[in-house]
């Protein structure tokens, strides 16, 4: 079985979560011999594993533009033909004998301009509605050129790339829910992006959500058939960093540990809060802050004004090697995310024998057991857990070593066989 895969990033090149998770569930795929992935990115950097994967760049397609109006969704943009390199035969002048063409019941009229390739920034910028379109475009000639036997899109951001793809191959297509936008925003939704996620999630054969807690809003808040949306958790990949890492942090203060985008539905002030509540019983902790996000110049001035500065520490964004370094400095982990479809961070955390703090209002805390769980709001708790932790050896050693040994169970092969499972369910129908 062929999967045409379509993603907006991919490791070493990441901005969150989204770009490990489609890492590690295609490393999970290559355990299964009868799958075989095409991952399509809108640009490529040439240092991506691809080890398990044919990786795709969007950006590598000679173009051609097109002015193009579309009477239905996204009503007026600029559009772009693409000449795939993949189908050699296909000239210049055969696309342009095509002036007018019904599409699923929108009509489309253009104008065509010789302009070469199309460049892709990959990242999450003021064109990117425009990036997302020109990159559907782009998937719509690939799945032309290619062959196939599934779709299988991951995030809104590639949702119009999987609707191309599925529109001019005829293919099923499944989407993979990793986030909706009732997460990042806190229900003050972008119509732009909800009617993205609500299209690809009518247009879908089947849904991948990743917690129950993300199924139950794709089905409240969208209108979805609960029998077409299927729960897959995501799990951790073993890391092999570990080892190679021999620092250690000097000296006797506890360090603990905020991880993530530094935004609304992370929490983050809601850490900070903890923390002064945590430091007026305790001289020696230090509060880390690790990340970058909207919500960061206000952060470090939160933190100002309640004075707790010289014990709490901005790191901005890190990745890789830098990513497991802060948790070999980690006496604890917190994640109190305000809405958290999964939270792949705090089974990093585990791995690395620090013992974590998750909020209730997160998907990974459905299926962790040794974690403390509280609500993202409740700062009395989440000081009282942080000081418990901090000041209670056996406590913590019991985290650490039961938190590990769940962790270590959570595989990616075991998600690639129940998404293997989905595919096999949707192509016989």
């Amino acid at each position: 079985m062929r999967v045409l895969m379509f993603g907006w990033e991919f490791p070493p090149h990441i901005s969150g979560g989204l770009g490990t998770a489609c890492h590690g569930l295609t490393k999970g795929m290559a355990h299964i011999p009868e799958l075989d992935v095409i991952f399509v990115v809108p640009k490529a950097w040439g240092d991506e594993d691809q080890s398990t994967i044919q990786l795709l760049a969007a950006e590598n397609f000679p173009v051609r533009k097109k002015s193009v109006e579309m009477r239905g969704f996204l009503k007026e943009m600029t559009f772009l033909e693409i000449h795939s390199r993949i189908m050699p035969y296909m000239s210049p002048e055969e696309y342009e004998k095509i002036d007018k063409k019904r599409h699923s019941g929108s009509s489309i009229y253009f104008n065509t301009e010789l302009i070469g390739k199309l460049k892709f920034t990959g990242k999450y910028g003021p064109d990117l509605f425009q990036e997302i379109a020109n990159y559907a475009l782009i998937a719509g000639v690939i799945a032309e050129d290619l062959s196939f036997d599934i779709i299988h899109a991951h995030d809104w951001l590639a949702y119009p790339a999987g609707i191309a793809a599925k529109e001019a191959s005829g293919k099923p297509l499944v989407i993979h829910v990793h986030a909706t936008d009732f997460d990042r925003s806190g229900g003050s939704v972008n119509p732009a992006v909800f009617e993205i996620e609500r299209r690809g999630m009518e247009i879908a054969d089947k849904i991948i959500a990743v917690s129950n807690l993300t199924r139950r809003t794709i089905i409240e808040k969208y209108g979805i058939d609960p029998s077409r949306v299927v729960t897959v958790y995501n799990a951790v990949e073993p890391s092999r960093l570990m080892d190679d890492l021999k620092f250690r942090k000097k000296g006797n203060d506890k360090i603990v540990t905020f991880l993530g985008r530094i935004t609304m539905q992370k929490g983050p002030e809601y850490f900070i809060e903890a923390a002064n509540k945590v430091l007026k019983k305790s001289s020696n902790v230090r509060f880390v802050m690790a990340g970058s996000g909207d919500m960061f110049p206000r952060m470090i001035k939160h933190a100002a004004r309640l004075g707790i500065t010289d014990k709490f520490h901005f790191t901005g964004f890190l990745k890789g090697p830098d990513v497991h370094q802060m948790f070999l400095m980690s006496d604890l982990y917190v994640m109190p995310s305000v809405s958290e479809p999964f939270g792949i961070s705090p089974l990093e955390a585990m791995q690395s024998n620090v013992p974590v703090i998750i909020s209730h209002q997160s998907g990974v805390s459905e299926i962790l057991k040794h974690a403390i769980k509280i609500d993202f709001w409740d700062i009395d708790a989440m000081a009282d857990a942080i000081y418990g932790i901090l000041h209670y050896g056996a406590l913590s050693e019991m985290f650490k070593k039961y938190g590990k040994s769940e962790v270590a169970n959570l595989k990616w092969e075991t998600s690639a066989l129940l998404v293997k499972e989905i595919y096999d369910e949707v192509l016989c129908q």
